[in-house]
């Protein structure tokens, strides 16, 4: 079954991070891709730009907005996604747990619902 681990983080915590701090957390993102990807349970992944790069449409009453920026304001925000196969849950959140992102915010598991 395919997982959306969804990694959540501080912005502007990783904005004003020092430069070291930054090469370990980038160290730890490549040891766990690669680690996802010999286990081969890795579909997809990548990271996010910054919520400046955010553009956001809605339709309301039948007309189109369009809006520089995110549209709500959070402390944490969509930094990057694994898309993963695994067989259940259970081995989802085992790898939710060892995604470094678990340790500086906040990783969402949820299933894809294929259509």
């Amino acid at each position: 079954m395919q997982y959306m681990l969804l990694i959540h983080s501080s912005e502007s915590a990783m904005q004003s991070a020092p430069q070291d701090t930054i090469a370990k957390m980038h160290a730890a993102y490549m040891a766990y891709t690669d680690a996802i990807t010999q286990a081969g349970v890795v579909v997809n992944g990548n990271r996010l730009r910054p919520t400046s790069a955010t553009t956001t449409v809605r339709v309301v009453d039948g007309k189109t907005q369009v809006l520089d920026g995110p549209y709500v304001e959070t402390k944490e925000q969509l930094a990057g996604y694994y898309l993963i196969d695994v067989p259940d849950l259970d081995a989802a959140l085992s790898w939710a747990a060892r995604c470094p992102g678990a340790s500086y915010g906040a990783i969402e598991v949820r299933p894809i619902w294929t259509m």
